[in-house]
């Protein structure tokens, strides 16, 4: 197997299925359609991984906006109650429009939980770790085009603009098609990295749109991501909108660095390996990046020893009182 076919094969491994994925989508698109038939309501869009292409298997949940009229709330947008007012707001249209006992629109959603920034609707049972669920934000339009939305805990309204992030992610893959798939790899690598503590997807996705060069084979641009981003995440990784600040100030980066720097040995070396025409090396080495869901040959059996068969019973040799002069 050559090493863009091992690639091939690995990113099945690392893409959720087409129907699934399709499921997710046409149930986001539900939220949109019956949401947008509001009177109060202006736009509607999908945010999130799944918008952005770059979502890691299994979807559990996807992220609708939806983007209210300020002339029909003139008190959203302040300081105080109308933060958790206009999530309450969204959760009351939500039930009406799309609870599983009653919805006009349809009957899909089991449960509703106001989160800090959005409301959480439950499609499958609330009690599953795995339930599928929709997470519904209000928000207000700015001027500027960014976004205004209720900051539940803190009774504020905080900026945002998940739409920049999207065209980024989409600028990119425009001028190198093998973005999306590799943020979604990295992403699945991050889950095994030697860390403390967690590791934000986002955090990977910003660092790739930051380290990821727009042109070249995937190996090459590993090796480039890997060795770059080592060095980067000592700065932190940034809301790309320079809006919401540090993504995840808690981040071992330290930890990180570390183990981006290890991933950038082997890549260097399965490069080289590659460019040596030792193709069975170089696979082993992205194996032992990505795990054994990277396809790669056993490696080579040592050499046999020299001495073969049950070794001969070795017996003291007779002392013989033999005379020394």
């Amino acid at each position: 197997m050559g090493i863009d076919d091992a690639f091939d094969a690995f990113q099945k491994t690392v893409n959720e299925d087409i129907d699934k994925t399709r499921l997710a989508r046409e149930r986001r698109d539900l939220f949109k359609t019956a949401l947008l038939s509001e009177p109060d309501v202006v736009e509607t869009f999908g945010s999130g991984s799944l918008s952005r292409s770059t979502q890691l298997k299994p979807i559990h949940d996807v992220d609708v906006v939806i983007v209210y009229d300020p002339d029909e709330h003139p008190e959203w947008g302040n300081d105080g109650p109308s933060a958790q007012d206009a999530l309450e707001h969204a959760r009351t249209q939500v039930n009406r429009l799309l609870s599983q006992t009653n919805g006009t629109h349809a009957n899909e959603v089991r449960h509703t939980l106001v989160r800090n920034h959005a409301v959480k609707c439950f499609l499958d049972d609330p009690e599953d770790p795995e339930a599928f669920t929709v997470d519904v934000m209000a928000a207000l339009r700015q001027e500027d085009g960014s976004l205004l939305i209720p900051e539940k805990l803190n009774t504020r309204w905080v900026p945002a603009n998940p739409e920049y992030l999207i065209g980024q992610v989409a600028d990119h893959q425009r001028d190198w098609p093998h973005f999306r798939p590799l943020v979604r790899v990295l992403k699945q690598w991050r889950l095994t990295a030697p860390v403390q503590g967690r590791i934000k997807s986002l955090v990977m996705e910003v660092l790739a749109l930051n380290c990821m060069p727009r042109f070249g084979n995937r190996s090459q641009a590993l090796k480039t991501f890997f060795t770059a981003a080592a060095v980067r995440v000592h700065e932190g990784v940034w809301d790309p909108a320079g809006l919401c600040g540090q993504i995840q100030p808690d981040l071992d980066h330290a930890g990180l660095s570390d183990a981006f720097t290890d991933a950038a040995d082997l890549a260097e070396r399965a490069c080289a390996a590659a460019a040596e025409g030792d193709t069975d090396n170089a696979l082993r080495l992205w194996q032992k990046i990505f795990g054994d869901d990277f396809p790669a040959p056993a490696a080579p059996a040592k050499p046999a020893s020299l001495i073969t068969g049950t070794p001969a019973l070795i017996t003291a040799r007779p002392i013989k009182d033999a005379p020394q002069g």
